[in-house]
């Protein structure tokens, strides 16, 4: 009985010079196979388990695709193991491979950054972020490509391999709200407590600041031609700053005109010396 059964997995089904397949190659790869699958399927739903629903469906769809890589390698592995000449294809298609590596180098990085940003959650669509200069709200997270609308409703895709070679801003991690500031110079010689209460009215009642936040205004500098001051105060959603920062420029303006208070400008003596 043992003799038939060793005869049986010993009897060669592709016997050449460079190739040598036997029937228990292909009991031994069956089963390498199978043993893969259980062990990628375990893989899939202990990574999978905490995941938000549509996290959880993009790391599903990128991972059919790494399953199928692992497949082939382990394919390749187990007939390198069971004494099959794999030099044969490798040589074959080392030239192809090597193509196929150059153009697809960009797409992977792309790629695992997408499936890191998902794992480690460290951006969520809502979320108000500032890369390259650009402020904008992630609408949409992809395997390759993250997509914002920036303050001027403009959508900026943005490969993911940017989030981790690069600093990014991700102006609500800690919660909803933004810090902002106005800038504003006063004249020598200004009352600079009578300045101070003005930027703090200013500021107090203008939609869109978060009035249950401090806000405090700071004497930043004297400057060549004025004295600095910087208001500080809190809005709800980061992208209305700009329109926010300037109904406060605006009240600010029309409160110094009603307390004589004069925002300087850069002057310059010149002399003539004439001989």
């Amino acid at each position: 009985m043992l003799e038939t059964i060793k005869y049986i997995l010993n009897y060669k089904l592709i016997d050449t010079k460079t190739i040598d397949v036997t029937v228990l190659t292909i009991v031994v790869l069956v089963t390498a196979l199978i043993l893969t699958g259980i062990v990628l399927r375990f893989v899939r739903v202990l990574i999978t388990r905490k995941l938000p629903n549509e996290d959880k469906n993009k790391f599903i769809s990128v991972f059919q695709f790494v399953k199928y890589v692992v497949y082939v390698l382990v394919f390749m592995f187990t007939l390198h193991s069971s004494g099959v000449n794999m030099s044969v294809f490798l040589t074959a298609s080392a030239a192809l491979f090597v193509g196929i590596g150059f153009a697809l180098q960009t797409f992977f990085q792309d790629l695992i950054s997408g499936i890191l940003i998902i794992l480690d959650q460290s951006l969520h669509v809502g979320d108000i972020i500032e890369v390259d200069g650009k402020v904008g709200e992630v609408k949409e997270i992809r395997l390759r490509t993250t997509r914002m609308i920036t303050r001027n409703d403009r959508v900026m895709v943005i490969p993911n391999h940017k989030f981790m070679v690069e600093t990014l801003f991700n102006w609500t991690q800690n919660g909803t709200i933004n810090r902002e500031q106005v800038n504003v110079g006063v004249a020598y010689g200004t009352d600079i407590k009578l300045v101070k209460k003005i930027l703090e009215d200013c500021v107090k009642g203008v939609e869109g600041v978060v009035n249950t936040k401090e806000i405090s205004v700071l004497f930043g500098n004297f400057g060549d031609s004025s004295l600095d001051f910087s208001v500080y105060f809190y809005v709800n959603n980061g992208m209305k700053s700009p329109r926010i920062q300037s109904d406060i420029r605006f009240r600010i303006d029309e409160a110094f005109k009603q307390n004589n208070i004069a925002i300087p400008f850069p002057q310059r003596d010149i002399h003539i010396i004439s001989k």
